[in-house]
């Protein structure tokens, strides 16, 4: 099978941590679970690869009272504003603090930390198929794609119409967006693995590119292997200290040498799709 480390792509690795304490701009309802979080940073903060995260300090506040920081993967890193953009799902102690930061307010974060997604100069069309907040992650891809000249299928999943997000993110990039939910049954795998095989035989594919849901995984895993193209993915995890210290983030995988374990903080937390384990 052709990987993406057979090819001459190149991994751009950041050369420094930085700590910053950015102030909130805005921190907005995306729809009934999800927010959109707007920084002000300095301008060493925004040298970011798509797929790198951050590791977010958050408050104690309104009863909350999160102990560790929180990794989270950029939505957008905008140098012209200084700006950075996170999207996050409300569903713990965590983002429930970070959901009561209003414009003003200080927020402490670390980063850019990890390993981010690559593409290769010689791809002309990526496809990248998502879930939900796993979209996010996918987001910083279109803007690389879009200045590399390659042309970008986005296949955005979600369990209704009004979950589906960063559609207009994807379309102002110049993808072609295809929208798949529960609520009309598009979004079920067997109807995402016909369009999928459909796109490749049909337009052809250079890579596919992935983050989050374990279904996709699987079945990316399978026409990857079945068609020998190239994929990515993104790993979520929880993590500790989010710099390979601590080993809270350690998960198998599939190499040459056999199975294997790695920091999905600092060994990722983008990998080969064919080297994921599914959990």
């Amino acid at each position: 099978m052709r990987t993406a480390c057979d090819t001459n792509a190149q991994v751009v690795e950041t050369e420094q941590i930085h700590v910053h304490t950015g102030q909130v701009l805005s921190n907005d309802l995306v729809n009934n679970d999800y927010r959109h979080l707007i920084l002000k940073v300095s301008e060493e903060m925004l040298d970011v690869q798509p797929g790198q995260f951050f590791h977010l300090l958050c408050p104690e506040i309104d009863g909350y009272k999160p102990y560790l920081r929180r990794p989270m993967s950029t939505y957008r890193a905008d140098k012209e504003r200084g700006e950075l953009h996170f999207l996050y799902k409300v569903q713990g102690e965590g983002t429930g603090a970070m959901s009561r930061l209003k414009s003003g307010d200080d927020f402490n974060v670390v980063g850019p930390l990890g390993k981010g997604f690559f593409i290769d100069p010689s791809w002309k069309h990526l496809v990248l198929v998502a879930r939900g907040v796993g979209l996010a992650t996918l987001a910083p891809l279109a803007d690389v794609a879009r200045q590399m000249g390659c042309r970008l299928t986005a296949i955005c999943s979600a369990r209704s119409p009004e979950m589906l997000m960063s559609t207009d993110y994807f379309a102002a990039c110049g993808a072609e967006v295809i929208t798949l939910t529960d609520t009309d049954g598009t979004s079920e795998m067997n109807h995402l693995k016909d369009l999928l095989i459909n796109i490749v035989q049909e337009q052809g594919v250079d890579a596919f590119y992935t983050c989050g849901s374990n279904r996709i995984l699987k079945l990316l895993q399978e026409l990857c292997q079945e068609f020998e193209i190239p994929g990515q993915i993104a790993l979520e995890q929880q993590m500790a200290c989010g710099i390979g210290m601590c080993m809270c983030c350690v998960r198998q995988f599939k190499k040459a040498e056999g199975i294997v374990s790695q920091r999905v903080c600092k060994e990722g937390p983008v990998f080969e799709i064919e080297e994921a384990i599914a959990w």
